[in-house]
């Protein structure tokens, strides 16, 4: 085994957590609290009861005082830009829609990631699905449940809703995929509730609980999904509860 000296073992746990960390947005706090409320001394100078909140740091702050510049647009920190179904950019008044310069996903211009937008009807609304993923490379030793019954034209689960979303090409793409727990969680708004997400850029999420495609390793018969009232993650049994997913292209972020 190869062993460092300790003076190179900070530089490198240092090294390596600034890699990790690139292109992560920030959480969208940007107020402190002490045990009573909002801790104002804490906002203006770090000097409160409870110092160094998030609140005090990264994006969100940049943003509150105005001196944070984003390609797109967003609440708090959170950098986004409206993709129409054929591809293009477009501005934030742009409308949800069927035609090829309608609005129908929203880049993350901060992680590269690119995220399905839900409708009301159709295809892409927010039905419930049982996780479900054949490939052994990736489901995590459980394929989970196939169903038998349909939501909307195709059958309740994961895999068959992937295909579908592949087959229509949104947004002129045909590699959609589910999220990993690290890509979804960069969604979560940890100033906002019920939904803990930006709902200008996100709207339609009815269905608070949204799988990940990250397996519980301790047991493959469970994945994680995010509970988007307040942004918390667990696990639950792939075969034993539907929940919506929302899909996501990119690289693995």
């Amino acid at each position: 085994m190869t062993r460092f000296p300790r003076t190179l073992l900070l530089p490198l746990l240092v090294a390596a957590i600034s890699v990790h960390a690139a292109g992560l947005p920030d959480t969208g706090q940007d107020t402190c609290y002490n045990d009573a409320g909002a801790d104002a001394a804490s906002i203006a100078n770090d000097a409160g009861s409870h110092p160094r909140q998030d609140c005090r740091y990264g994006r969100d702050p940049a943003a509150a005082a105005g001196v944070l510049t984003k390609t797109g647009a967003g609440a708090k920190g959170f950098d986004y830009t409206k993709i129409a179904n054929d591809g293009s950019a477009l501005p934030a008044s742009a409308a949800l829609g069927t035609n090829p310069a309608d609005w129908a996903c929203t880049r993350d211009n901060f992680t590269g990631l690119t995220w399905e937008v839900k409708t009301t009807t159709g295809l892409r609304s927010t039905y419930n699905y049982y996780w479900y993923n054949t490939n052994p490379a990736t489901n995590g030793g459980d394929a989970g449940s196939p169903d038998t019954q349909t939501c909307g034209g195709i059958l309740c689960n994961t895999e068959a809703y992937v295909d579908a979303v592949n087959a229509t090409m949104l947004c002129g793409a045909g590699d959609w995929r589910m999220p990993t727990l690290r890509e979804l969680r960069t969604l979560v708004h940890a100033g906002s509730s019920s939904p803990a997400l930006d709902t200008y850029y996100f709207p339609d999420t009815t269905g608070v609980m949204t799988w990940t495609a990250t397996t519980f390793a301790k047991e493959p018969s469970r994945a994680f999904y995010i509970w988007f009232v307040n942004g918390a993650n667990s696990a639950t049994g792939k075969a034993g509860f539907r929940m919506p997913v929302r899909l996501v292209r990119g690289a693995p972020f």
